[in-house]
């Protein structure tokens, strides 16, 4: 049996499984046990910061995507009237930020698409194989077209929330969008999580409906960033 012909039987089967515990036991069922709760939103995971040890002007230099930042995306399915939220992740995140003392020059944010997964390897497979092209298009890029003005204030211990504009290059296409940031600095780094509202099909993303399930066509990507200089 070939590869495609496995991946595609494996996704009927889960379906089949899938709709018949929906039928069964509801969607609310579907929703709160076989999919489970939705990760939290990026912002939230900024969580509790160490008090920073930087001055504005030690923010001024190159800083470097670390380890424990994240990308992905959520999405809602309907099933049968009631929104079921998807996310899924991955930490192959590559990039650099470069700023001034009072302004974020550049971005590029490099995404490993083929690795964001969830916790169920159908709807993966769907997603690398169906709704994006993976083998063709692996990642998904970030680059910042307008400068960024810092804050009045950047190292008062606050979050900070600015408005990013730039080119997303998702699935071989590229469009401009805008997105708020929220920054916070912890100890001698600094964190930045974001949510990207995106319509799939503007970037030729196939969101796919499965019957007893609809993907919605709009969604977010979200991401959380762990910036080391």
């Amino acid at each position: 049996m070939s590869t495609k012909t496995t991946v595609i039987t494996s996704i009927a089967l889960v379906v089949v499984l899938l709709g018949g515990a929906a039928a069964v036991f509801g969607p609310a069922f579907y929703r709160d046990v076989i999919v489970g709760p939705a990760a939290a939103a990026p912002v939230d995971d900024l969580g509790t910061v160490a008090p920073s040890t930087l001055t504005a002007d030690e923010l001024a230099g190159e800083w470097t995507v670390s380890a424990g930042s994240y990308a992905g995306y959520r999405v809602d399915e309907v099933l049968n009237g009631t929104d079921v939220t998807v996310t899924a992740r991955t930490e192959t995140v590559t990039g650099t930020i470069t700023a001034t003392a009072t302004e974020i020059t550049a971005v590029s944010i490099d995404v490993d698409v083929a690795s964001i997964a969830t916790d169920e390897a159908a709807r993966d497979n769907y997603f690398r194989t169906q709704a994006i092209d993976t083998a063709t298009n692996p990642t998904a890029t970030f680059v910042l077209t307008e400068p960024i003005t810092a804050p009045a204030d950047p190292t008062s211990g606050e979050s900070q929330t600015v408005s990013a504009t730039g080119i997303l290059t998702l699935n071989g296409v590229s469009k401009d969008v805008t997105v708020d940031l929220t920054a916070a600095l912890d100890g001698d780094g600094v964190k930045i999580a974001g949510q990207i509202p995106i319509t799939f099909s503007d970037f030729n993303v196939t969101a796919p409906n499965l019957g007893f399930v609809k993907v919605e066509d709009a969604g977010s990507i979200d991401v959380l960033l762990n910036l080391t200089k």
